[in-house]
């Protein structure tokens, strides 16, 4: 009984000097909600590329790299838990969106796809940190409309559109744009069926 207390407690303390520490990463509203799961790595440093709406809650993690990016989450959306948004160009969510625990989405290769320049990249990163120029990841934006619910265990990959109202399936791969109203599902993702709300 004790240790449940003295273990809320903790997450309650933790989650405000947390919220605090996260609200210099990124312009969130007021309303956002940071929980103690939750995190921000902008390399960037660049606080306004990073925008978070009205009565979003994240769980999850946003991740800017050093050369680029900006993450534009909109109003009442939810980011799950080990969510991870990756973004080297441009990722911009709509209101409204929800997505589950264990989704990746990356708007960039992460690494150079030659085998030498990902090498040399991987040493800048080991022994000077994330380079802030002279990268290239074939960045490419991502648009994710109002209303989409992205599933758990997800991946979203670089340069696609997710239409409005669209739904993802669990353990779904989206390589290519996905049509408002409709529900995609597999690896990679397919037409299921319309989503006629």
């Amino acid at each position: 009984m004790i240790l449940t207390f003295l273990s809320k407690a903790f997450k309650l303390v933790y989650s405000k000097f947390k919220n605090i520490e996260l609200r210099e990463q990124c312009i969130a509203d007021k309303t956002a909600k940071f929980y103690y799961t939750a995190r921000i790595d902008n390399i960037s440093r660049k606080r306004n590329y990073i925008n978070i709406g009205k009565y979003t809650s994240i769980r999850g993690e946003l991740i800017l790299f050093a050369h680029g990016g900006n993450i534009t989450i909109g109003d009442f959306c939810f980011i799950g838990e080990n969510s991870k948004i990756w973004s080297a160009k441009n990722i911009n969510i709509g209101d409204r969106v929800l997505i589950s625990h264990n989704v990746n989405i990356h708007d960039n290769n992460s690494h150079p796809l030659n085998a030498i320049e990902r090498h040399e990249h991987f040493k800048k990163m080991l022994f000077e940190g994330h380079p802030s120029n002279g990268v290239s990841f074939n960045e490419k934006a991502i648009n994710i409309c109002d209303d989409v619910w992205i599933g758990f265990n997800s991946i979203i990959l670089k340069g696609v559109t997710i239409g409005k109202g669209a739904i993802i399936a669990a353990g779904s791969v989206v390589i290519n744009d996905v049509e408002p109203y409709t529900i995609v599902a597999g690896n990679p993702a397919r037409f299921l069926m319309k989503n006629n709300n």
